[in-house]
């Protein structure tokens, strides 16, 4: 068993950045894909950003590349989400999850079907 706390977000003006960060419990965290998954009122959970155990592969949902990052310390089990220039549309609760790929250079997933494990959300509130 996994668990997942998260840290960060809150409330910022459109073109602000905001950190979120999640810590696993897990003894191979390296061998875990990690994902962010966000989900706004009244629509699906849908993906952000994922990395690989190694963090070599970083896949971005087309609406957020190039205005956030992704990144893990893998002697600290804690994967990142940095967030710049942030949008009113950007609001949402996000959520970090963890999936078992057994090597560190895997491809992770973007389908949150894939995901074992999640943190319990974080808002994240833009004003315009």
């Amino acid at each position: 068993q996994v668990q997942l706390v998260q840290s960060g977000g809150g409330l910022v003006q459109t073109g602000g950045s905001l950190r979120l960060s999640c810590v696993a419990s897990a003894r191979t965290f390296i061998n875990y894909g990690m994902g962010w998954f966000r989900q706004a009122p009244g629509k699906e959970r849908e993906f952000v950003a994922a990395i690989s155990g190694s963090g070599g592969i970083t896949p971005y949902a087309d609406s957020v590349k190039g205005r956030f990052t992704i990144s893990r310390d893998n002697a600290e089990n804690t994967v990142y989400l940095q967030m710049n220039n942030l949008k009113p549309e950007d609001t949402a609760v996000y959520y970090c999850a963890a999936d078992w790929r057994g090597r560190s250079y895997f491809s992770p997933m973007s389908d949150r079907k894939e995901y074992e494990y999640w943190g319990q959300g974080t808002q994240v509130t833009v004003s315009s």
